[in-house]
């Protein structure tokens, strides 16, 4: 990707990180308004799908998270593919840094949600909680306070985050999948091939790409597996060679013609279908409850203790190399927005509790809630700190 090209991606995300934020904070609103029914049955509106023996009945919310949201993840993983290759981090020492730092904010959150909820009361079950970084709105974030910011942060911040989700994935494929159908993975593992089939016919027409994917998703929703993976999968099979002698890139154009539509309408969708939830439900004694403290501070304190201890200790040791630019002070507002776990947080806390439990559900979503929020504001402020002190001209 050029330089001008991740300028556009930047402005693109400044522009729809105050959408995002609206639509979740919409969402809260109207959830707790009184026309709070109304957001219920427009996020639990089912709608059924049918294509030969292919069948899905799902909520709308569902839906958004499903199907969309793969869209997403297909983006976020066309740019780190590039940026492995060809960009920031091509080089191995800088590629080990924000994985390994992912695997730091994903020890020390567990570690303070146990040391919480090991005793009586405690819920040790729900330490996978805190585990996973929700990259909209850590990114969103970022983008608002970051116009004088080295653009290797927002590298360092997606790919630490994409390393963090793929985590909390696998946690629940261990420890939350029930029934996995051996036939339908098969047939996404079919699908990947196809894709990767498809990257070697660079003339292949785009319509392929999209039928290709299509079967790949629906094989993966079908198998159990999340469908993130799909978008994931899917986006490391795409060349980075151009369909023609001095045209563009395949994964460059992909990308330029699917982020503006991530940006401004997949992303607030799902925040707006999934921020909201009813403060009148939630029982007495929910917001000092062991699992809603150990949520909080796991991802308050024990996401940027691990994510910047492991990226300082990594550095130190001379085993990788701080982002192109980046400062002390940045790379510590940048480990606070790890803490935002919100919807994939909210997600990891369905599972780990049944929905029949009101109280461990509540304390769940306080927790989830009040983190993210703290983390947010705690990672701008050291951020918008971190950029005033740079020269405008940075």
């Amino acid at each position: 990707m050029s330089n001008r090209s991740t300028l556009d991606f930047l402005r693109t995300e400044t522009g729809s990180g105050l959408v995002l934020v609206l639509a979740a904070a919409t969402g809260m609103a109207w959830a707790n308004s009184p026309a709070s029914e109304s957001y219920r049955a427009l996020v639990g509106y089912p709608i059924s799908f049918q294509l030969g023996p292919f069948g899905e009945v799902q909520t709308l919310g569902a839906w958004i998270k499903t199907l969309l949201m793969p869209v997403f993840f297909f983006v976020v993983g066309l740019e780190i593919k590039h940026e492995v290759l060809r960009g920031e981090l091509s080089s191995p020492r800088r590629l080990a840094l924000p994985v390994l730092a992912a695997a730091g904010g994903v020890a020390a959150p567990a570690a303070i949600y146990l040391a919480l909820n090991l005793g009586a009361g405690g819920r040790p079950d729900g330490w996978p909680i805190p585990a996973a970084t929700d990259i909209a709105f850590a990114l969103a974030a970022l983008a608002v306070v970051g116009r004088r910011l080295p653009p290797s942060l927002r590298i360092f911040l997606l790919t630490l985050a994409i390393a963090d989700d793929l985590a909390a994935v696998a946690l629940i494929a261990l420890l939350f999948t029930r029934d996995i159908d051996p036939w339908m993975l098969a047939g996404a593992f079919g699908g990947v091939g196809l894709l990767v089939g498809l990257s070697l016919w660079r003339r292949a027409p785009y319509v392929f790409w999209a039928l290709g994917f299509a079967l790949l998703w629906g094989f993966t929703l079908k198998s159990g597996i999340n469908t993130s993976l799909a978008g994931v999968a899917a986006a490391f099979c795409v060349p980075l060679e151009p369909k023609r002698p001095q045209g563009q890139g395949v994964l460059y154009e992909l990308m330029e013609a699917l982020h503006p539509y991530v940006a401004f309408v997949i992303l607030p969708l799902f925040a707006l279908t999934a921020s909201g939830f009813a403060l009148a439900d939630l029982p007495p004694g929910a917001l000092t409850g062991p699992i809603a403290v150990g949520v909080a501070l796991a991802l308050l304190i024990g996401k940027p203790l691990g994510v910047f201890g492991t990226t300082a200790l990594l550095v130190a040791l001379k085993v990788a190399r701080r982002p192109t630019g980046a400062r002390w002070l940045e790379l510590l507002g940048v480990s606070a927005l790890c803490g935002v776990g919100f919807t994939m947080s909210l997600y990891i806390g369905h599972l780990a509790f049944p929905e029949s439990d009101v109280v461990a559900q509540a304390q769940v979503k306080l927790g989830v809630v009040m983190g993210s929020v703290a983390s947010a504001v705690l990672g701008m402020v050291l951020l918008a700190w971190a950029g005033a002190r740079r020269p405008e001209a940075s």
